[in-house]
């Protein structure tokens, strides 16, 4: 059943085993501790229509992962506007990226997060089989973890959601 704590998810995105693509769930990990008593926290190893039922029912959620753009060094943070979040598209035909997910959703009558922010940290390789980060996700990771902390207290306040 799910813990629809005060209608806010903390949701950490990524693969424990592919190295940096495991930031987004090092960084909820690390917040957990301290915002599990005011916002429901998960940590997600799937994509696309999976991370609809894990959405489904929230009015706000933030968001943690990595990226692979391609357009920033190893380490930059980025936050994904709700506009740029919108033009994101499946990257094969065979995989069904979160916007088009949570159209579909929205579409059969789902509720989702009316507030949907996400952190990412751009990473080199997601596909590097290994249990350990780089040096640069490594160095970065501590702001990554601080600038999901200040949103999840601009969120919460003495215990009150905002």
């Amino acid at each position: 059943m799910k813990d629809y704590r005060n209608n806010t998810l903390l949701l950490g995105i990524g693969n424990d085993i592919l190295g940096d693509d495991a930031v987004g769930l090092l960084a909820v990990r690390e917040l957990k501790q301290e915002f599990e008593q005011y916002v429901s926290v998960v940590e997600a190893m799937m994509g696309g229509l999976k991370l609809v039922e894990v959405l489904e029912g929230y009015e706000r959620v933030l968001i943690l992962d990595a990226i692979m753009t391609g357009k920033n060094p190893p380490g930059t943070i980025l936050e994904i506007t709700k506009e740029e979040f919108n033009k994101t598209v499946a990257i094969a035909p065979h995989f069904v990226s979160l916007p088009e997910a949570i159209e579909f959703a929205k579409k059969i009558g789902m509720k989702f997060p009316e507030v949907i922010r996400i952190l990412t940290m751009e990473i080199a390789d997601p596909y590097l089989l290994t249990e350990e980060i780089t040096p640069p996700i490594k160095n970065a990771l501590p702001e990554f973890i601080e600038k999901a902390r200040i949103i999840l207290k601009q969120w919460t306040q003495n215990g009150e959601i905002k």
